[in-house]
């Protein structure tokens, strides 16, 4: 039986070397090398923490599949999306490989975007990174985020971006999708620049590096920030979800 963990933030980290059910990463998957690496980052951090390298099952385009990874897991395990909307792969898809599993009970968290506090924080870490490298500071931002068409699918890139416009205090930032939302980057880049900002960044509310980011890339905005796998925070929230799936019991 599949258990929804509630979204919750606070509470305990896990204790490295503790006999615990394995923890589950489910990741949307890219053919781009260095997807599987800036995950590959973020696996090695919980493994130093939690005493285990996570288990990785992709959704799409990637092996091991998320069905093999829970295959590879036994009788329990945590599994923590890592994905940063509630789109198809987060409502659909997901839940529908880990309901298919067989003989396994397993606890599905919630996803990264109810942790838009602690993404916001990310995001203003890349953000200055890049204004670092581009040589002073934007005068807009552009949150970039993936884009979906299902109900619900892109609040967390704009609660994201309402944290990061707190963060820049006065700083304009408007929320942009790569594919199936509106505006697209293009046109809110063309926006600001028509209301007369030069120094536009964008915010790049992705995990990993793909064929998003490499249209991200060719924008010609003054800066754009790496994304967001393998930062620390993110690390942070993924120890948080796993720590209160492993207080919800598990169930036959």
């Amino acid at each position: 039986m599949t258990i929804f963990a509630p979204a919750l933030e606070p509470g305990p980290l896990p204790t490295a070397g503790r006999p615990t059910p394995p923890l589950v990463l489910a990741v949307h998957g890219s053919a781009a090398p260095e997807a599987a690496r800036t995950v590959g980052r973020l696996r090695a951090g919980l493994a130093g923490l939690i005493g285990a390298e996570p288990l990785l099952g992709h959704l799409d385009v990637q092996s091991p599949s998320l069905a093999r990874a829970l295959a590879a897991a036994g009788e329990r395990a945590v599994v923590v999306p890592l994905l940063l909307g509630d789109g198809y792969h987060r409502s659909v898809d997901l839940p529908a490989v880990v309901a298919a599993a067989t003989g396994l009970r397993a606890v599905v968290t919630p996803g990264l975007s109810g942790a838009a506090g602690s993404l916001g924080l990310a995001l203003y870490g890349r953000l200055r990174e890049a204004e670092e490298r581009a040589g002073g500071r934007a005068d807009a931002v552009v949150l970039a985020a993936a884009g979906s068409s299902r109900p619900g699918g892109n609040q967390g890139a704009l609660a994201a971006t309402a944290r990061l416009r707190e963060l820049l205090g006065g700083v304009p930032v408007v929320t942009a999708y790569c594919s199936a939302a509106g505006p697209t980057v293009p046109a809110a880049l063309a926006t600001l620049r028509a209301q007369g900002h030069r120094r536009i960044a964008v915010a790049t509310h992705l995990l990993a590096p793909g064929r998003f980011t490499d249209a991200l890339a060719d924008t010609a905005a003054w800066a754009v920030s790496a994304p967001l796998a393998d930062h620390p925070l993110v690390a942070r929230i993924v120890l948080r979800r796993y720590a209160l799936g492993r207080l919800e019991p598990a169930r036959p």
